[in-house]
């Protein structure tokens, strides 16, 4: 089977997304030459804890940690949600994950390691488990020329270079900063891995069309340098 990495944003696990758990699930496992590994996003939960532990003084290390633990019940969700169509464990390391992958059976994944951002952390996975593809599942339709949150005449990008995309986030620009896109582990793990990659907003409607190899223009394509 093909294995495709999919980072899904945090928002899908709140209360205000209109689908599902089970609407992403059975769309992961509707597709017989697909292995997914899924890893989920901490969202509105995590940043809450983050901030509420900031004020409180917790150091940056501790806030990463935090982050992690909450992606990882995020992770468990989907996999109350998969039932045995998933492995049973959310892995902790990236050796975890490639013995859940050994399985044959969905992966659901949340952070792995400090310092790593889950889009980090998806970029390592796909390297690790040589992924056909990795998409970053989020919230906008892809990568834009300024935020579209803001901006409603924004353009958004069909393909970017790493290097382009690189330079967005170290500038730290309205498109950095104003959602969740990529960090520099991630764009420099699939610089060196040649990862296809490509960001889409997160519906199951869109995931499904990209696991069939239907729509496959849609979103922004990230292309080596």
């Amino acid at each position: 089977m093909r294995r495709i990495v999919i980072k899904l944003s945090g928002r899908v696990f709140g209360d205000n997304d209109v689908y599902s758990l089970r609407d992403y699930i059975d769309i992961f496992g509707a597709i017989n030459d697909v292995q997914p590994i899924i890893v989920a996003g901490g969202g509105a939960t995590a940043r809450h804890y983050i901030n509420r532990a900031r004020a409180s003084g917790a150091d940056e290390s501790t806030l990463d940690e935090l982050g992690i633990e909450v992606s990882r019940l995020n992770a468990k969700l989907l996999i109350c949600a998969a039932g045995d169509r998933a492995y049973p464990h959310v892995p902790l390391t990236l050796a975890d994950v490639q013995t859940a992958t050994a399985s044959g059976l969905m992966v659901l994944s949340g952070g792995l390691y400090p310092g790593q951002s889950t889009n980090g952390t998806a970029a390592l996975i796909a390297e690790r488990v040589g992924a056909s593809i990795f998409l970053n599942a989020t919230d906008v339709d892809g990568v834009y020329d300024s935020d579209p949150n803001v901006n409603k005449d924004a353009k958004i990008f069909k393909t970017i270079t790493i290097s382009k995309l690189q330079d967005i986030l170290i500038n730290n620009t309205s498109v950095a900063g104003g959602y969740d896109l990529m960090d520099i582990i991630a764009l420099k793990t699939i610089q060196r891995s040649s990862i296809q990659t490509r960001i889409i907003r997160a519906t199951p409607s869109n995931l499904k069309n990209m696991l069939q190899g239907k729509q496959t223009d849609m979103g922004t394509l990230i292309l080596p340098d």
